[in-house]
């Protein structure tokens, strides 16, 4: 690959960044939802059609996505957020289902089967690494936050959060706001670096892709998902010269062995900090539990 095929590749592995923020989000308070596609193809075509409608300056997709995506993450939240488990992951996956029904039958705002096209003007490196250090900021200071503890409360056990004073419902909420924001953001980034949105476009295959880009990366921290989405569009474009048709699989068989090998996925600061301990430290550290058990044991 030439420096301008990597240079392409590597922003749409930002827009698969953000994407995978937009499902981690919500995977941070416990929900795993597959919306942010919905929400992305939603704000995408809103954009097409405003700009092309009202003549509104490119610029103005930005706040389309975060605005409508934002709106819809809260509508989302407050249709699924009542079921639990499989059943709210399969209410998103059915909501992907529903945008390309409609993105079909309403011909007059997304062109139908055939699609339309959008201006390229935010498929640059500029808003595709603004948008993404932004989103990456806001996480980074909501996880010392105490939004941030409550969240990972919930995540591990609703039940006990709630007991602790923490109301879950509202926090998962939030999770929907940011996931419906970072993925409206994210299919207007998308359609401008594509240039043309379609039926296709956003599809069950985008939401399972980023998928697994967040498990491959790593879903306990903010930085895993943008870690998975680079490796995971980037090393099928490495396999394909020396694998040709093969690369495919290849790709599958090596996310199987980090997901049995690396549950946490590749950023793991638990393993991190594991590894950092020396030898040295560690046997220090059981010396002296074992002094402290002495000093409690009764004369």
């Amino acid at each position: 690959m030439n420096i301008a095929a990597w240079s392409t590749t590597l922003q749409f592995a930002g827009v698969s960044a953000l994407f995978a923020l937009s499902i981690y989000a919500s995977l941070w308070t416990g929900v795993l939802s597959l919306a942010p596609v919905f929400f992305g193809a939603v704000s995408s075509f809103t954009f097409g059609w405003a700009v092309l409608t009202f003549g509104l300056p490119p610029v103005a997709g930005i706040a389309i996505g975060a605005v409508g995506g934002g709106l819809l993450g809260i509508l989302t939240a407050f249709l699924v957020l009542r079921l639990d488990s499989h059943y709210l992951a399969m209410a998103t996956i059915a909501l992907v289902l529903i945008g390309r029904v409609l993105v079909i039958n309403l011909e007059g705002f997304t062109g139908g089967a055939a699609g339309m096209l959008v201006p390229g003007d935010l498929g640059t490196w500029f808003w595709c690494l603004g948008c993404l250090a932004l989103a990456t900021f806001v996480l980074a200071r909501l996880r010392g936050s105490r939004f941030g503890l409550a969240a990972s409360a919930v995540r591990e056990d609703p039940a006990v959060a709630q007991s602790l004073g923490i109301a879950p419902r509202t926090v998962q909420l939030v999770g929907f706001v940011l996931s419906g924001v970072f993925g409206g953001v994210a299919g207007v980034l998308q359609s401008s670096f594509l240039q043309y949105i379609g039926p296709d476009t956003f599809y069950t295959h985008m939401g399972f892709v980023t998928l697994a880009a967040v498990v491959l990366g790593g879903a306990y921290h903010w930085f895993g998902p943008v870690i998975g989405a680079v490796v995971f569009t980037a090393l099928p474009e490495l396999l394909r010269g020396p694998l040709g048709e093969f690369d495919d699989i290849v790709t599958g068989l090596l996310l199987i062995l980090i997901i049995v090998y690396l549950p946490r996925g590749l950023v793991d600061l638990r393993r991190f900090r594991m590894l950092r301990r020396s030898p040295g430290a560690r046997s220090e550290t059981a010396h002296e539990k074992a002094i402290g058990k002495e000093a409690v044991v009764p004369e």
